[in-house]
């Protein structure tokens, strides 16, 4: 006999959204702290590399005067950014993104400058594939998607992200299974 997960009072907003019968079990929100891996270092590294030369041909190219210089300011952006954008952009994303699990579903909402409001929705069913990965703050995946990067085709894991309490929500997630079956 499967335990039957204990449901919270639906907020105001939810109204069309969610299916006859589906209730909300859990509601979060990811960790929005500034990270920064070993990845983020190797880009960074280059990333300023790439800006140090565009600012030293900036100070060359600004001592035979004119504005030739200001070519170089692209060259800038575009290091400073690969420094420092990961990151930050990351930081920015979770800053912005609000979960929900219901008795059928997982919910991740972004409200970005960029995107502007999304939600998106991954039906929980007996044969999704669940995985925890890292510690406190840890990640639950239970989708997957494709995507192009750096030309070549990557499943990337879908899932809540950088939450706090990732072991009792992997159980909710287990439990919708087994109600599924």
């Amino acid at each position: 006999m499967s335990k039957t997960p204990t449901t919270i009072a639906t907020p105001p907003g939810w109204g069309g959204i969610l299916d006859a019968g589906e209730a909300i079990i859990w509601q979060g929100r990811p960790d929005g702290r500034f990270r920064f891996g070993w990845r983020d270092l190797v880009t960074g590294l280059f990333g300023f590399i790439f800006a140090g030369f565009a600012l030293v041909w900036m100070v060359i190219a600004a001592s035979a005067g004119g504005f030739f210089w200001a070519f170089g300011l692209i060259h800038f952006s575009v290091g400073a950014a690969i420094a420092v954008g990961g990151p930050v952009w990351r930081t920015y994303r979770l800053r912005h993104t609000w979960y929900t699990l219901t008795t059928r579903r997982a919910f991740i909402a972004t409200d970005t400058l960029t995107s502007g409001r999304s939600l998106a929705a991954y039906p929980i069913a007996a044969d999704t594939v669940l995985t925890l990965e890292g510690e406190d703050p840890a990640s639950v995946h239970f989708a997957s998607v494709m995507r192009r990067i750096n030309k070549r085709d990557r499943l990337v894991p879908i899932g809540f992200e950088h939450i706090h309490d990732a072991g009792e929500v992997l159980e909710k997630l287990r439990e919708i299974q087994k109600a599924a079956r």
